[in-house]
């Protein structure tokens, strides 16, 4: 991905510009945890059922939950039976291309030029498609006719570029993004694709002057560096490729494309040009600035620009993971799945892909078949330290305490020689998954172990120091730990727990209620929270505030074993004996969480 500054106002406006119709592309709705997209999609009986009124709030809903692929169907079908409504019209086009069916797209735009020749989006959705079929001439006319702001001038500048190169106008394309004035974000842009073209057009040397520019420009920026590692493996010599990929590797290290670009100088290969058609081309280009936008506030353009480079190149792994991303941002983990499932399977970065996809589908309440996924990428890589940190999460997560500390166990085993601060993680998440698994010696272990590497890391001072106190052991030093983690982290409701909790547990009921009562303000719908506040109340006499304060941390769902504890208390009371209460009260500890 480029690294550009794009200027917000810009960004905004270019987005105001290409969207000016009825409804975005992503409704700006509250997050949702879950995805019914797919349980909601409606059938052919569903769409004939309905009246045109119906289909019509059916896809307002659909668009509010930003499921664009009930809303593109819903709105189609309304279309049928009122086919000369003009907003339904728009709409149905917009649908169908957030949801990526561009073919659907381009017949509804073919449409509204029809009635709008200046509709911008549909100039350019034509455009696009005219550019896929070769039709060079049809494709720059249109796309000319797409723009209006900066973002947009870019984007249609670079299109007609590469049509223009496609019908053998390389020159002149090349000229015309030359004219191109604005941004400082421009010239990255234009020396990228210019080096393509002239790379194409077989023009080496102007082409390597460009990829050149456009590397001391920024040395960071992923496509660049490929790119000019490509050329200058076939036209200079494999030391200095080599050289371009491996100063990258120091600044970002790992990349997947970046050590495929290693491992193949070093193997002698003369790498193949980024993109080898004018189409690729053009999809590197939206792909290139739409995954710029997607995380600068820009996901309804980004999402256009993302969906039509895919239109371009199914394949481009890069724009799968950046509109994957996208539907992440939107909290849509089974869109983002479905996409992450179409990154070719000998792309570099599939192993990425899964990664991420085992995480949404954990997130989408399918961590059976992410564990699967995982332990495969593990098992085709045993020292994958970002696969085995997934599998783990997911594993500690779920409550798989045993599995996730075998896991963990792996990691370690990769990091035995480079026990450096970083990975403190490892033995802080193990620690966690033994002491579930009622193994706390080993967990105490792993703990101290852990802050050895980061000694005032506060999560772990609160998960040991909690430890403690709970057992009733180390009481003076487990005080002192959690203090230091909540001077750290006095915003941290979890953590103010602790102390609160620690201050119970030594039966000093007035501090336990100061700092519990802070929690509560911190994380207000945390059933132990309130549960602890409730047990606090108790013993300074508040026994009604108690009582309300357990039935509230009843409603807040907490984990099953603590509500026969909670009733009993909202039926009884606590017993006079603080500590055999404090000993029933075994709450959940997890990821540096008090209580």
């Amino acid at each position: 991905m480029l690294s550009i500054r794009f200027n917000r106002l810009t960004l905004a406006a270019a987005t105001v510009a290409i969207l000016a119709m009825p409804g975005q592309l992503l409704a700006q709705t509250p997050d949702h945890t879950g995805d019914s997209s797919a349980a909601q999609f409606p059938t052919s009986r569903d769409l004939k059922s309905l009246t045109t009124a119906g289909s019509y709030l059916a896809a307002r809903h659909a668009s509010v939950e930003r499921d664009a692929t009930s809303a593109a169907a819903f709105y189609r079908s309304a279309l049928r039976t009122d086919p000369k409504n003009n907003e339904l019209l728009d709409r149905a086009f917009i649908s169908s291309l957030a949801d990526g069916d561009i073919d659907e797209a381009v017949k509804l735009a073919d449409r509204i030029l029809t009635i709008d020749k200046s509709n911008r989006v549909a100039r350019l959705v034509v455009g696009v498609r005219d550019l896929k079929l070769k039709k060079y001439a049809a494709a720059q006319t249109n796309i000319n006719q797409s723009v209006r702001g900066p973002i947009t001038d870019l984007v249609a500048t670079l299109l007609s570029a590469w049509a223009g190169y496609g019908a053998g106008e390389s020159k002149t394309a090349i000229a015309n993004i030359d004219k191109l004035a604005g941004p400082e974000w421009y010239p990255i842009f234009k020396d990228l694709h210019a080096g393509l073209i002239l790379d194409l057009a077989n023009k080496q040397k102007d082409a390597g002057a460009r990829f050149e520019r456009a590397y001391k420009l920024d040395d960071s920026a992923l496509r660049v560096v490929d790119a000019y590692g490509r050329w200058t493996s076939r036209n200079k010599d494999d030391a200095a490729a080599l050289g371009i990929y491996e100063t990258f590797n120091k600044k970002l290290a790992r990349h997947p494309l970046v050590l495929e670009g290693i491992r193949e100088t070093k193997a002698g290969k003369k790498l193949a040009p980024l993109v080898d058609s004018p189409q690729a081309g053009a999809a590197e280009a939206l792909y290139g600035i739409g995954a710029s936008l997607t995380r600068r506030g820009g996901e309804d353009l980004a999402l256009v620009y993302l969906q039509l480079s895919l239109y371009l190149k199914p394949d481009h792994s890069l724009a799968l993971l950046s509109l994957a991303d996208l539907y992440e941002s939107v909290k849509k983990p089974q869109m983002a799945i479905k996409v992450y499932e179409r990154v070719p399977a000998n792309s570099a970065l599939k192993r990425n892909a899964q990664i991420q996809q085992a995480t949404d589908l954990d997130a989408a309440d399918r961590s059976d078949e992410g564990i699967k996924i995982l332990k495969g990428v593990v098992a085709d890589d045993p020292k994958d330290l970002e696969a085995i940190m997934a599998l783990g999460n997911i594993e500690r997560g779920r409550k798989k305490f045993a599995d996730c500390s075998e896991t963990y166990t792996k990691g370690i085993d990769v990091i035995a020689a480079n026990q450096d601060k970083p990975n403190w993680v490892y033995f802080y998440f193990r620690g966690i998954c033994l002491e579930r698994s009622k193994q706390w010696a080993k967990a105490e272990v792993d703990m101290r172990k852990a802050l050895e590497l980061q000694p005032e890391q506060p999560h772990v001072l609160n998960y040991l120091g909690y430890s403690w106190i709970d057992q009733g052991i180390n009481l003076d030093d487990a005080m002192k730990m959690i203090k230091r983690a909540v001077d750290q982290r006095p915003d941290d409701g979890y953590i103010v727990d602790s102390l609160g909790w620690a201050y119970y547990r030594i039966g000093n009921f007035d501090d336990a209620v100061k700092q519990l009562e802070r929690a509560i303000d911190l994380k207000p719908e945390d059933p132990t929270i309130n549960d602890h506040l409730g047990d606090a109340y108790w013993r300074v006499g508040r026994k009604l505030e108690a009582k309300f304060q357990w039935q509230h941390a009843k409603d807040l769902k907490p984990e099953a074993e603590e509500i026969p504890k909670i009733e009993a208390k909202m039926e009884n009371g606590l017993s006079d004996e603080p500590s055999s209460s404090a000993a029933s009260n075994d709450k959940k500890k997890e990821d540096g969480k008090g209580g």
